[in-house]
């Protein structure tokens, strides 16, 4: 291997979490190579757009995030400096050869489930400036078999466990980019949870696109669940926290409610995204589950642990939305009382059922349901915050704050805290008084 001795590299993470794991570990996959990392895009000799294709807009801001790396590169060619210019993730799967013609000066791509090749391509091109490498194959062989040992970059670090989804909801493209369930071994998890932990993670986040659906096997081939896995986690001195996300409520089992009861460690906040309030949206989102499915889940969840905090994911305007479906929606919102919420309106996404549907919905009235939903979802966010005030809260700081003093990290909630205090608190959990909060965040005072 060439020495790459004052070479650096600029990665962009577009997208979930998911991806934001993805780019740590090719960040040390280049790192191997003796490169540095830099967060200044024009001093970087490699460039790779990590990418989402969840959203239209998502997908068409990589494009022009492209066309300004371009630019760049030409500038630096002026200056006597070669740019690699890479794409990695769902946008490359899902565009396939396309990418490289509407981004022609784009030097590589690969799918979410080839990044594992990153050295090997980065290699090539360095050697042979005239290289184009396409690789979008679903591999039988498994990324995380060939990826390098992760290690924490802070307190709190992702851990994926689980790939891809079968549930094939007629809005999404992670079947088609992400390919099928995979889950990793019981074994390996552990390894780089036990990894994480002695390099200085106190949390971790284990992530799939369909998590709590895990079925990995364990050292005696037996198949095992998330719950098996948490309670193995929660074992491992170091960790403090764990959380995992993003789970489907039709796979949400007893097992699993009761590790909200059982497992301290766990933190007393999920995800589970209903997306609409309506059965007859819900049957055409071809979503496993009716609304009184997931109430009946969140139920058994506020039982087990009445301290618990939910979030969602929503979609305004799904083709054939009426406004009842739309009222049902509200009427789950207020009876859950969510802490936290994502919302969106539906965009098509071209190969996708229901891009096809009829009953495709004006984009006036998608934008007058989404404010309304929204006001709804935000006040009962801000409530929670408000809430909060005058209670003592053991928030993990992450990154220094805004301002000059300041550490900014997460409460058990997931809700955004920053306060007055010393560096030395970096990636460490401290108890902290609230003393001030907003929609989106909370302010207080080391205790």
């Amino acid at each position: 291997m060439l020495k790459r001795m004052g070479k650096k590299y600029f990665i962009k993470t577009f997208g979930c979490q998911m991806n934001v794991y993805d780019s740590g570990r090719m960040a040390r996959m280049l790192d191997e190579m003796g490169l540095k990392e830099t967060t200044v895009q024009r001093d970087a000799d490699v460039v790779v757009f990590n990418t989402c294709h969840i959203r239209e807009k998502a997908a068409e801001k990589v494009f022009s995030d492209l066309g300004r790396a371009y630019l760049i590169k030409q500038e630096r060619l002026a200056e006597g400096k070669d740019t690699v210019i890479g794409v990695t993730g769902c946008v490359v799967q899902a565009e396939d050869a396309e990418i490289l013609k509407r981004a022609p000066y784009v030097d590589f791509a690969l799918g979410p489930l080839r990044y594992f090749r990153l050295k090997e391509v980065v290699e090539e091109i360095f050697n042979k400036r005239d290289a184009k490498l396409l690789d979008t194959e679903f591999s039988a062989v498994s990324k995380f078999d060939k990826l390098p040992e992760n290690k924490a970059e802070g307190g709190c670090s992702y851990l994926a466990i689980q790939e891809g989804c079968n549930n094939f909801c007629t809005y999404c493209v992670v079947p088609y980019t992400r390919g099928v369930e995979m889950s990793r071994p019981v074994e390996d998890i552990l390894r780089e949870a036990r990894r994480l932990a002695e390099t200085g993670s106190v949390e971790l986040n284990l992530l799939g696109q369909n998590v709590n659906s895990y079925h990995g096997e364990d050292a005696n081939g037996k198949e095992r669940n998330l719950a098996y896995l948490l309670y193995k986690v929660a074992e491992i001195d170091g960790i403090k926290r764990i959380r995992y996300t993003t789970s489907y409520p039709a796979d949400v089992d007893d097992d699993l409610i009761r590790c909200h009861k059982e497992l301290d460690k766990l933190m007393p906040y999920l995800h589970l995204p209903i997306q609409s309030g309506s059965d007859s949206v819900l049957k055409r989102m071809n979503r496993r589950h009716t609304r009184d499915d997931y109430l009946r889940v969140v139920d058994k969840l506020k039982e087990a642990n009445p301290a618990i905090g939910m979030s969602s994911d929503f979609i305004v305007g799904f083709p054939g939305e009426s406004d009842d479906d739309f009222k049902q929606t509200l009427e789950v919102v207020n009876r859950v009382k969510y802490i936290q919420a994502f919302s969106f309106k539906y965009s098509r996404r071209p190969g996708t059922p229901a891009a096809v549907m009829e009953g495709q919905i004006e984009e006036k009235v998608k934008k007058e349901r989404l404010q309304v939903l929204q006001d709804l979802l935000f006040s009962y966010q801000t409530k929670f915050n408000k809430d909060s005030v005058g209670k003592i809260m053991p928030v993990l700081f992450e990154t220094k704050g805004r301002h000059k003093g300041q550490l900014a990290g997460r409460s058990p909630y997931m809700q955004n805290v920053h306060t007055a205090a010393d560096m030395s608190l970096l990636n460490k959990i401290v108890d902290v008084r609230i003393t001030d909060a907003s929609t989106n965040s909370l302010s207080g005072e080391v205790a």
